[in-house]
């Protein structure tokens, strides 16, 4: 799935406006981004977090539905290489027809990110039959240290039995306005009757 069509699939839609790469050190006399800095944790003359790690550490990518039997939970935890690369090999089990949610986990850990999104591109046999992208927004580095939580519009599962047959390749990213993609992984899911 990591072909050079992919690349195209992954690219965010551009976000209206121009961006302003230099929005933590502009003039402290404009009212309304001092404003908009303040409620995104940005407190002029604070240092803001290692700047040695990446700008985000995406943690989770969480599929919740109402439909799922007590106990149960589909997250992934994208530290984990090993449980990523099982992925892969060992599709997700999604039960048909039901109503799912999205739900990413991630930490800013310094500058303020701005225009970022999730993407995703679903293929079934080299095909591509879905992509989905979602803006997370606009975020700086939260003040306790605690990582955002983004839950995304409900979707509903295909169903019958042409949706059942066979595994459904994904490629998700997290990427911003610049382009700078902060997670990309392959996961692999299939379509059942149950959870």
């Amino acid at each position: 799935m990591s072909s050079a069509d992919d690349q195209g699939d992954l690219q965010p839609t551009s976000t209206p406006g121009g961006r302003q790469r230099n929005l933590p050190n502009s003039t402290a006399e404009d009212e309304s981004l001092a404003r908009w800095k303040a409620s995104l944790g940005i407190v002029p003359g604070v240092t803001s977090g290692d700047t040695s790690k990446p700008k985000v550490t995406v943690l989770t990518l969480e599929l919740d539905s109402p439909t799922l039997p007590p106990g149960k939970k589909l997250a992934f935890d994208l530290a984990d290489t090993a449980k990523l690369a099982d992925l892969k090999k060992n599709p997700v089990v999604i039960k048909e027809g039901v109503e799912y949610n999205v739900r990413i986990t991630f930490k800013v850990n310094h500058s303020i990110i701005s225009g970022v999104r999730y993407i995703q591109v679903v293929k079934r046999a080299g095909i591509k039959v879905d992509k989905m992208e979602q803006m997370l927004g606009s975020y700086g580095p939260s003040p306790d240290g605690k990582p955002y939580t983004k839950n995304f519009d409900p979707d509903e599962s295909p169903s019958g039995m042409l949706a059942r047959s066979g595994a459904y390749n994904v490629r998700s990213r997290v990427v911003d306005d610049d382009g700078e993609v902060y997670a990309d992984w392959e996961w692999t899911f299939k379509l059942a009757k149950e959870w």
